[in-house]
């Protein structure tokens, strides 16, 4: 059998309190938690570009989060394949199989009867003719393609036959949108429609007028007809920023957009579009090249009623001196879900999520009763002001052991931080938990941009958004906004500015319903 050779006077081994060693012992450790961080980022990256999109939830977490505003059922249907996980039970209002769907009572009906075969005419028993007792009925929603025709439109002339000294007197002209236009306010209208509630591009307008009427009209000419009208909806939506401000409570979001800049080669700049909206009323978008404070503190001015937003610092020191300033839990609930995400098998974030959605569970639990505020507001003092108490202390216990730039250290930061902000909605019954609805505002923003790409340049970003402001205005009070456009748009280049207030989407709506 071999033997090693002996390995002469072999070292002594170094004991630990030497500063070497206590040093080396320091660097490894760095180490350690520096791969972990490195290793946590790495997942978290090929998360969010080959994982889904959405937050995955489970079914007991989407039934608390259903009715919460800015949440789609679509989206908790979307969103539930997920493994089970618990959570505490809350009171839901089940709603029954709606059946079959009944087509609106006003649309038009127009009638098809189909006869009886000639062998169903004739009795089968005694070969005598069969009469007409009924029908049997059925109706389904039918189309028929736009008709394009052309408006002609012949204006009275009037003289007098008995003498030449009153001249000739013709009708008045009726208000357009595009004075001496090649096409009628219901063409453009529906271009503005296309492009910013349907996501349709000019482009792909333009060339279906050509594919399916032969009519040739160019993007360019398009885009005249929007610009035009996104002049004219600027004052329209300078007054309701101020039916907005003249509230007690706005939730603020921004959202990028490229904006072409002709002198940079082509290249695009990131703009953003900041929405101001207030939960069930009208939402405006202003148009900055920036993502700086200048563009909330110069639309908040001296606004002194509440204020949600997430965490971005850009709206600190904004509005008056008697401003509140509430924060988000949707934000801070992402955040401890990212945690989970890139460590699935910790507990510790997964807990703080579902204490979170007992808190939402809450406020369902009060939609599901048809509380008003004042009812609500004894709910959350009874149930949510002791799971807030729970959630600080788990979060707290949490920050002994989480790494500060890790996951679960942005989250426990960011939360803590806000945590005066976040428990407003104690103090002010009306405040949401979150800023879904502001959120869910700019969706229809983030769907276009991926289909017009850019705003042309940025003398035409503030009529985007005072176009934007309508549209999305319109869809959350449930109008039509092809007829408050039909309605406001012709003429409103001679409307006085006092007469704006009687205008906007909301006013509107509240004097034609």
């Amino acid at each position: 059998m071999f033997l090693p050779a002996a390995i002469p006077n072999p070292p002594k081994p170094a004991p630990d309190d030497l500063p070497e060693v206590a040093e080396l012992k320091r660097q490894l450790h760095w180490a350690y938690l520096k791969i972990q961080v490195l290793e946590e980022r790495l997942r978290f990256e090929r998360i969010q570009k080959y994982g889904p999109g959405s937050e995955k939830l489970n079914d007991a977490q989407l039934e608390l989060l259903e009715e919460e505003p800015g949440v789609s059922n679509r989206e908790v249907q979307a969103e539930s394949a997920r493994e089970p996980l618990p959570v505490r039970a809350h009171t839901r209002r089940r709603r029954p199989h709606p059946g079959r769907q009944e087509l609106p009572a006003d649309l038009p009906r127009v009638e098809r009867v189909i006869g009886c075969t000639p062998e169903q005419c004739q009795c089968s028993h005694c070969g005598q003719p069969t009469t007409v007792i009924g029908y049997e009925t059925s109706e389904q929603l039918d189309v028929e393609p736009a008709k394009y025709f052309v408006l002609m439109t012949k204006r009275e002339k009037r003289a007098c036959q008995h003498c030449e000294q009153g001249g000739v007197a013709a009708a008045p002209a009726p208000a357009r949108i595009i004075e001496k236009g090649l096409v009628s306010d219901r063409v453009v209208i529906d271009t503005v429609i296309s492009k910013y509630s349907d996501h349709l591009p000019l482009y792909r307008q333009s060339v279906m007028l050509e594919r399916e009427m032969g009519v040739e009209i160019s993007r360019a000419t398009m885009d005249g007809w929007v610009m035009t009208v996104g002049g004219l909806l600027i004052p329209v939506a300078a007054a309701m920023g101020r039916e907005l401000l003249g509230g007690t409570y706005i939730q603020a979001d921004e959202t990028p957009v490229d904006v072409q800049m002709h002198g940079r080669r082509g290249r695009n700049h990131q703009a953003y579009l900041w929405q101001y909206s207030r939960p069930g009323g009208s939402v405006v978008f202003d148009f900055q090249l920036g993502r700086g404070r200048d563009g909330p503190k110069k639309f908040l001015g001296g606004f002194n009623g509440i204020l949600q937003t997430d965490g971005y610092a850009a709206y600190d020191k904004v509005g008056g001196p008697q401003l509140v300033h509430g924060a988000c839990w949707s934000h801070s609930r992402r955040k401890f879900y990212e945690a989970h995400q890139v460590s699935p098998g910790e507990s510790v974030a997964k807990g703080i999520v579902l204490l979170i959605d007992e808190l939402f569970g809450i406020d369902a639990e009060a939609r599901a009763q048809n509380l008003d505020f004042a009812g609500r507001d004894r709910l959350r003092q009874q149930q949510a002001r002791p799971l807030l108490e729970t959630i600080r202390q788990r979060i707290e216990a949490a920050r002994e052991q989480a790494l500060p730039a890790s996951k679960l250290g942005g989250a426990i930061a960011y939360t803590l931080g806000l945590w005066e902000r976040l428990t407003k909605f104690l103090d002010y019954p009306e405040l949401e938990l979150s800023t879904n609805l502001a959120e869910n505002s700019m969706r229809g923003v983030a769907l276009g941009r991926k289909n017009w790409i850019h705003i042309g340049s940025p003398q035409a970003g503030p009529k985007v958004a005072a176009i934007l402001s309508v549209v999305e205005t319109c869809r959350r009070l449930d109008i039509r906004a092809r007829d408050y456009l039909s309605a406001v748009l012709p003429g409103l280049a001679e409307v006085s500015i006092q007469k704006l207030a009687g205008l906007t989407p909301a006013a509107w709506a509240a004097r034609t319903r």
